[in-house]
Parts: C-alpha cells; structure tokens; sequence
C-alpha cells in the first residue's frame, strides 16, 4: 500500500461523507465502548466492596488532582517535599486543564467532572481514529479489533480518568491519520494541539516534519516547487506543527527565568532523559524474576514495533509509534509511569489486530472479551491499591 498515497473521500462531499464514516466506525465505537464500560462497571463493584469512591478513583487523585487545581486555578502551584523534590504543576501541559476549565464555566459541571467528560469524549474519538488508521492500513475488520485492543490494555483504565492520555491520543491518532491522507494543515494543526496536551506531542511533530521530508525528497526530481504544488498545505503543516509544544516549553523558560525552564521542572519531579540508564538499574535492581519478566514485556513492546515495520506500516505510523516508545523507554522517574506512557503507542497494535481480524468472528471476539475481562480486574485492582501516578 502507499502510504502517502492521498485519501479518496467517498460520496459527492465531506459533508455527506461525514455520517457515512460514523456509520462505518459505528462497530468500532460500539466494541470499545463495551470494553471500557466493562471496565468501569468491575471499577464499581470492586471499590465499593472496599468501601472507596469509584467517582473519586476516576476523577480525583494523583495526576488529576493537579488538572483541576490548574484549571481552578491557574499555574503557580508547587509543592517543597521533605526529601527534598520540588513538585510544581508547570509540569503539566496546559490543553486539558484549559478544556476542564471551559466545559465547567458552563455547565454545571464541576473542573474533577468536566475532566471526566473531556477524557470519556476524548476516548471515543481517539477509538474512531483508531478505526478509521486501521481501515485505511488493513481493512476495516481490522480497525474495529485496533480499537477494541486499545480500549483493553492492561492499563486501559486510565483512558476513562481525568488525565490527558485520551485526549493526547485522539489529537495524535486524528493528526497521524491527516499525514496519512496528506491533509496537512489538518496535520499541523493537530500536532499542535497534542503538543499543548502532554510531552510527547513532539511524536506527533516528528512525524509530520519526517513524512513531509520524505515526501518531497521523493518528488525531487520535478523541482522543490512543483513538489510543493503538488502537495498542497504541506510547508503550513510542517510549520504548525512544533507550535503547540514549542510555545509551552518557551513559556514556562520565559516564567522560570530559563531556556531550560521545563527541563528543571522536569527535574524537580525526578523525571527526564537519559538514555535508559535509570530504566535498566531498575530492572537489574528488582527480584530475578520480577527484573525477568519486565525484560521480557519490554522484548514484546519492542518486538511489536519491529514487526509492524517489516510488514511495511506506513512511515508517519512509524515514526509516530517508535517516537512515543522511544521516549517512554528512557525517561527516567517513576517506573510504574511506563506502561501508561507507552498507552499512546496504538501503531504496536496493528499487527496484533491484524492478526485477529484474519480469525472468524466469534474467536477473535472470544479473546477480546477475555482480554477485557483481564484488564477490568487489573484496573480494577490497581485503582484501588498503588494506582498510577
């Protein structure tokens, strides 16, 4: 398949186009809907035979906690601990907090709440672009189990809380998709808004400014301008897109007093880069069979790239995807963090979702649900013990 290959809208306009592409995700949305009510419905049941809030798990601890006070609130908020960190919501990028901030002026809908309902609609839009990349690249069974596979990761949980991960995804997945279909204003401005979401909005970026090299490198020998006629809106893509995330991390250099101002936030956090130092201490620290098995689930992450990329996924996939493991795999910080970073990732899945639309119907449902089932006990059990961070 071409991957560069521009998108064939059906029908006589994208107005019309439009309710015929939802009815085509409609399986897609309605199977991950499912996946994530199952979860939430074992999240109920579960907190209350522990006597906690499940409305409080979802909407109101760790991360989220520090989105509603931003979007209470404003910046300014930091926390001195006693071992010396010092924690300050200038880590947070700022899109989810202002959407909290938004829907609450006028609902009534307090900022914990407007959280919750920009992450479940962020969910379900992050689960059609889902869908709609997985047609595009192997046929629309295939998207349908993308999104279902997705909705039932281990950590799957997270997709239905408060935090910006859904959001992230749905702007990632629906600006990759644009690269997908050369749409590339659509590109520029959605890596934008992914770069004003979390971190590594700078995938999104990489991904534009890699395939739109690519593409005009392959278009060289008609000369740069008839590249660039033929490619309308790419050089407004390519410059669209590092804003978002530019102008954050400048913003808080410039209140920091610093040009590596998020840097030092970072660092006052305990994160940061460094190459998978800290990561591989880690694994070599724990207990030989915990350090094993985390080894051998990393392999697997790695190994899932790999095989996406040999069976040809398209580049801006694959930039995207390898940019988000890459990053989550060498920062350093709080280790339990990674399988939620890594959540972005949805490319790792292709192969395995390929895989399962090839099965009938009923098998490759039968392990969906299996798989659902498992991720709802694990979310279940996680949100109520230690948690994300």
């Amino acid at each position: 398949m071409n991957d560069l290959a521009p998108a064939v809208v059906p029908g006589p306009s994208r107005a019309a186009a439009f309710p015929a592409a939802l009815r085509r995700a409609a399986p897609a949305l309605a199977g991950y809907t499912a996946v994530r009510l199952l979860g939430v419905l074992v999240l109920v049941v579960w907190s209350s035979a522990e006597g906690k809030d499940w409305h409080t798990l979802l909407s109101a601890r760790w991360d989220a906690l520090w989105y509603t006070g931003i979007a209470e609130h404003g910046y300014g908020h930091t926390l001195h601990l006693a071992n010396g960190a010092v924690h300050s919501d200038l880590a947070f990028f700022p899109l989810f907090p202002w959407l909290e901030q938004g829907l609450a002026a006028v609902t009534p809908l307090s900022a914990a709440d407007a959280g919750l309902a920009v992450a479940w609609c962020a969910s379900l839009a992050a689960a059609w672009a889902l869908y709609a990349t997985g047609e595009r690249v192997h046929g629309p069974r295939t998207g349908v189990a993308l999104a279902a596979l997705w909705a039932a990761l281990p950590v799957g949980v997270v997709q239905s809380m408060a935090y910006s991960e859904s959001l992230f995804t749905a702007l990632a997945a629906w600006g990759v998709y644009a690269v997908l279909t050369e749409r590339w204003v659509a590109a520029g401005v959605l890596a934008s808004l992914a770069g004003l979401t979390r971190p590594v909005g700078a995938a999104v970026v990489a991904a534009v400014w890699i395939t739109a090299a690519v593409t005009l490198w392959r278009a060289r020998s008609d000369g740069i301008r008839a590249a660039l006629r033929a490619h309308r809106g790419l050089p407004a893509g390519v410059l669209l897109a590092p804003l978002g995330w530019c102008g954050y991390f400048l913003w808080v250099g410039a209140r920091q007093g610093s040009f590596t101002g998020y840097l030092d936030v970072q660092g006052g956090w305990g994160n940061g880069f460094d190459g998978g130092v800290a990561f591989t201490r880690f694994l070599w620290q724990l207990p030989p069979a915990a350090g094993l098995g985390l080894a051998l689930g990393v392999a697997l992450v790695i190994w899932l790239y790999v095989r996406g990329v040999r069976r040809g996924q398209p580049l801006p996939l694959a930039v995207y995807g390898g940019t988000v493991l890459l990053m989550a795999l060498t920062a350093k910080g709080y280790f339990g963090s990674k399988p939620r970073l890594m959540m972005p990732a949805y490319p790792l899945l292709l192969p395995l979702a390929a895989g399962l639309a090839r099965w009938r119907p009923a098998r490759s449902w039968l392990v969906v649900g299996l798989v659902a089932a498992a991720s709802a006990v694990y979310g279940a059990f996680w949100l109520n013990g230690s948690g994300p961070p």
